[in-house]
């Protein structure tokens, strides 16, 4: 998903949960994920290349760096440990199949609103149909150069990431299904975070005594 959708999703979810200084930090970190760095050799980063166990214990593996972090009173380690693993998250509803398989269940017409798509529907997250885009290099590259990418789309298999995306709203209405799936999930992924600490370890991640904000 395209960095500002990123972000977008981030002050919806969660905007009025954090103060503007943690929001910040927070969608920082979310967003250096999609930087160079973090796009090449780092599927877990992004549910890439059916790298799902991977993505799901990267997102394990952060939450567990949120706890440490405050354990030790640094908050903004454990800010920017939720910005990474909140961009995993959403990334999963943008990279794979699973909108268009829970979509498949309706008619066109029959479909409902965005607001009502279910994030979380274990049969498909468990369906071995469930897949997510493989990144062909370099021609994946190419797909996104303008005026080069229309000659290079049909060079690429149906299950490429150029195909598969749902980035943004080029992809079309499916988007918003992604965007709203994706809201969801970064709630609940702040609802687990709280789960797992103290009374005032929640207090220090959601800043309500920061001097500084």
């Amino acid at each position: 998903m395209l960095i500002p959708y990123h972000r977008q999703i981030l002050r919806e979810a969660i905007g009025g949960k954090f103060s503007e200084r943690a929001l910040k930090i927070i969608t920082d970190a979310n967003a250096k994920q999609d930087y160079l760095r973090g796009q090449i050799g780092h599927d877990e980063y992004h549910f890439d290349n059916n790298a799902m166990a991977e993505s799901y214990a990267y997102i394990e593996e952060n939450r567990t760096q949120i706890h440490s972090a405050l354990q030790n009173g640094d908050v903004e380690a454990a800010w920017t440990a939720f910005g990474r693993l909140t961009h995993t998250a959403q990334d999963f509803y943008a990279h794979s199949n699973y909108i268009p398989l829970w979509l498949a269940q309706f008619d066109t017409k029959s479909a409902p609103p965005a607001s009502d798509v279910i994030h979380d529907d274990e049969e498909i997250i468990q369906s071995p149909d469930l897949h997510s885009g493989k990144l062909y290099y370099p021609l994946e590259l190419f797909s996104y150069i303008p005026f080069i990418g229309k000659f290079v789309m049909p060079l690429l298999p149906k299950d490429s990431h150029a195909w598969m995306n749902i980035d943004s709203p080029k992809q079309g209405k499916i988007f918003d299904y992604t965007f709203a799936a994706a809201v969801k999930v970064t709630r609940d992924e702040l609802e687990k975070v709280l789960a797992e600490l103290t009374k005032e370890e929640s207090i220090l991640f959601l800043a309500y005594n920061s001097p500084h904000d």
